[in-house]
């Protein structure tokens, strides 16, 4: 390396380091348990944490969340109210964002836990662009080997990672590493990633049909015009183009978005996005699971269809189960990697009162 400015290298080598020790642990670069690891192995135990993981239930339990759900969808919107729901699904959303802002949901600080697809290989290699590796010498000071090649790079195996067609310029066209986020609403997701990407060739996109929700990301003060592309679009628009082309991303990100879509648009919305996922690539899915309690607590006169609800303000939530969203990616030829279902108790020290969460985890990947 004579010749060349260490400080050059300097942010690159501190942003692999950093991510390196975030998920080096025994060698692994995945968690050692999805979904958690905490256990609850007897009921006296219950208020001692906010939160249990892999939740087991009874048949009982079962029955009395399906009776619940049957009972608050018994007595439906009216069918000629309900067009509005779709039809005028981007104005409630941004009515959420102008009353909300971004003060509603907490930042998904557990992404790259539960997701270290988020980056390529999920450890030091390939974060440094034109190089192929980073390491440490004996007297702890850190080396780049060059590898010869600009123009691509390696994942955690070895492999080469599959470069953007020569479409023209676009944004993020220089990365080596694409992700897409669709409903990034006011940047939840964006600024763990932002924040863990810097110093890497890893470019994020992140898309909202709510105006507000694109102006709240673009003025937030950690937003990076070099490191991420924030932009309105509407997945459910057929006609609507994207500003990057066909095959050029490495990870699609639906985190509690596909739940807000219509069910009957879903398939499409999927079909089309899996157009821009490079070979390999890979959709990182999180929603909202059947018999989730936030769908247990809706009242009867709120429901759409069949596990559809509008929520008061106006904005819709669909609950999945693991068929449903086996079958939605399935379907426009992905092959399933992981497909869980997270059932939790939540709790609620304070007040003594134990809550069952219900999410969906998957992760489809686009054959190579």
């Amino acid at each position: 390396m004579s010749g060349l400015c260490p400080r050059l290298f300097l942010p690159v080598v501190n942003a692999a380091a950093r991510i390196c020790c975030r998920w080096s642990s025994g060698g692994s670069t995945r968690p050692p348990t999805p979904l958690g690891a905490r256990i609850l192995t007897s009921h006296d135990h219950i208020f001692q944490h906010n939160m249990w993981d892999h939740v087991k239930w009874s048949e009982e339990d079962e029955e009395n969340a399906k009776q619940k759900a049957m009972e608050n969808s018994s007595e439906p919107i009216p069918m000629e109210e309900q067009a509005k729901f779709d039809i005028e699904a981007c104005k409630y959303w941004d009515t959420f964002y102008a009353v909300h802002q971004n003060k509603f949901f907490k930042d998904r600080n557990w992404l790259f836990r539960e997701f270290p697809e988020l980056l390529p290989g999920g450890d030091e290699d390939c974060l440094l662009g034109p190089w192929s590796s980073c390491g440490v010498t004996d007297k702890g000071q850190q080396t780049l080997v060059l590898s010869g090649k600009q123009d691509q790079t390696v994942d955690g195996e070895g492999c080469c990672l599959h470069e953007a067609p020569d479409t023209g310029d676009f944004p993020g066209k220089q990365a080596a590493f694409r992700i897409l986020e669709v409903g990034c609403g006011a940047g939840n997701s964006v600024f763990p990633i932002i924040r863990s990407i810097r110093g890497t060739r890893t470019f994020l996109y992140c898309c909202d049909f709510s105006p507000r929700a694109v102006q709240l990301v673009k003025d937030h003060p950690s937003y990076d015009p070099s490191l991420c592309h924030a932009f309105l679009h509407d997945v459910c628009k057929e006609d609507a183009a994207f500003l990057f082309p066909p095959q050029s991303l490495d990870v699609i990100l639906l985190v509690f978005v596909m739940s807000s879509i219509h069910p009957a648009r879903m398939q499409g919305v999927v079909n089309r996005l899996t157009q821009f996922l490079k070979p390999g690539g890979m959709f990182l899915f999180r929603d909202y699971g059947r018999y989730d309690l936030s769908q247990l607590r809706f009242k009867k006169g709120c429901c759409l269809s069949e596990n559809f609800y509008s929520r008061g303000d106006g904005t819709c939530v669909y609950f999945f189960t693991k068929e449903e969203v086996r079958l939605l990616f399935s379907n426009a030829g992905l092959e399933e990697i992981q497909n869980l279902q997270d059932r939790r108790l939540q709790v609620n020290r304070r007040e003594k009162v134990a809550m069952r969460r219900v999410w969906m985890q998957s992760k489809f990947r686009k054959p190579s």
